[in-house]
């Protein structure tokens, strides 16, 4: 009983002993497979990684590709409202204008001058030989300009360039006219445009080109500063502005301005000089504005300038005059523009404007100016009324009634009546 057992083991232990070195070299066998195939799939995957890279960035190459080409022959919209991106850079720029004609319906005797308003040449009651009723019909102050806009890392250097064909006098008629040409950078304005003494923010829109008499109303080349700060609400400006007589300095223009959530006020100082010969002569300007918002729809506007000597900066003035002795003589004026706007609709607008000219003139330029066969005028008062009204995008159709009255320091009168009809299309 205890042989058998003891024969099973020893037969079991052989059995082992003989079979280990197989099953060894087996399992050795079968681990280097495994390892073999292994390492084959590892390279498979690394072709397939490898194919999938370059299939992905040829893909990608050719996107590239295709929208550098498309970005050759597209529109990039710009910084400005309504420009568009220049090819290969950073500025924007945007071209703008409009086609504008006027009927203009003289009801008494009309100006000399002109074809819009001009009350300093409106002739008097007791000229015979200017008869009533005149109707004119122009295009002239149909206008086209450009802007540009380029980012810097202090701001955006802008430019502008603007012109029409409006010019004064019927043997310059339908001539181009440089309205505004300048560039503008980090507060600094080099060029021409409105000048600093102007006060174009408180001027009422009107139909009629001139505008109401008795304001600031000039362009100038000048050299200008502004300092502003956004979250005080308030600007400060100084320019050298050309003085357009052969002066020997440029005039001087400090202007200060201040909003608020009612509207707006501002202060304006000028200095500028006049030359004849060798006799030259200072002379000085003042000027407030203010816009007061009543609510959404209407803004009260008003404006008053002291001037003298200068018909650029007060528009009614006669400026100055030399006498036969070579002394400079000025005219002196005050002028008070009173304006409101309503807003019926975002097609429909209407204004109200009220311009005076008063002269301050003395007995000597009064007689200086009779010696030269002119009138000169003591008051001037003129009165529009109109609205503008747009049917479609872009198109604006205005009419406007127009009265004034001249006033000489010789008590005459002349009066003006007439009617402004304006289409104009914008692009």
């Amino acid at each position: 009983m205890t042989f058998r057992p003891t024969m099973t083991a020893l037969a079991a232990a052989a059995l082992v002993s003989a079979l280990t070195p197989a099953l060894a070299q087996a399992q050795a066998n079968a681990a280097s497979g495994v390892d073999e195939l292994r390492e084959e799939v590892r390279k498979l995957r690394s072709e397939v990684e490898t194919l999938k890279k370059e299939k992905s960035a040829a893909g990608v190459g050719d996107r590239v590709d295709q929208l550098e080409l498309k970005s050759k022959d597209s529109v990039v919209a710009g910084d400005i409202p309504g420009s568009f991106r220049l090819p290969g850079s950073e500025t924007s720029v945007r071209f703008y204008g409009h086609a504008e004609a006027h009927w203009i319906q003289d009801l008494g005797k009309p100006g000399q001058s002109d074809y819009f308003t001009d009350l300093m040449t409106q002739p008097l009651a007791s000229d015979a030989s200017v008869r009533k009723g005149r109707s004119k019909l122009t295009a002239s102050t149909s206008r086209f300009g450009f802007e540009s806009a380029t980012p810097t890392g202090v701001g955006a250097f802008t430019t502008k360039v603007e012109a029409d064909f409006y010019s004064y006098g019927d043997s310059t008629r339908n001539r181009l006219r440089l309205r505004h040409a300048y560039g503008e950078y980090a507060g600094w304005l080099v060029g021409q445009t409105w000048s600093t003494f102007m006060d174009l923010d408180n001027l009422p829109e009107t139909v009629d080109f001139n505008g109401p008499i008795g304001s600031p109303f000039s362009r100038r080349s000048m050299l200008r500063y502004t300092f502003a700060d956004v979250k005080g609400g308030y600007k400060l400006a100084a320019a050298l502005e050309d003085p357009e007589n052969g002066a020997r300095v440029p005039n001087l223009v400090l202007r200060a301005d201040k909003s608020f959530d009612w509207g707006a006020l501002n202060l304006r100082l000028l200095s500028h000089e006049k030359r004849a010969g060798d006799e030259a002569r200072r002379g000085y300007g003042v000027g407030v504005g203010g816009s007061f918002k009543v609510n959404e729809s209407n803004l009260l506007m008003a404006q008053f300038a002291r001037v003298n000597g200068d018909y650029d900066m007060m528009y009614g003035s006669t400026g100055f005059m030399v006498n036969g002795a070579g002394q400079i003589l000025f005219d002196k004026n005050d002028g008070l523009v009173l304006g409101w706007a309503h807003v019926y609709s975002p097609a429909l607008r209407a204004n109200l404007a009220v311009g005076l000219n008063r002269s301050r003139a003395d007995a000597a330029y009064v007689a200086e100016s009779q010696a030269y066969g002119w009138e000169q005028s003591k008051r001037l008062t003129q009165v529009h009324v109109g609205a503008i009204y747009s049917p479609i995008k872009n198109v604006e159709l205005g009419a406007e009634y127009i009265h004034g009255l001249r006033k000489t320091f010789a008590g005459e009168e002349g009066k003006l009546s007439r009617f402004d009809l304006m289409g104009r299309y914008m692009f």
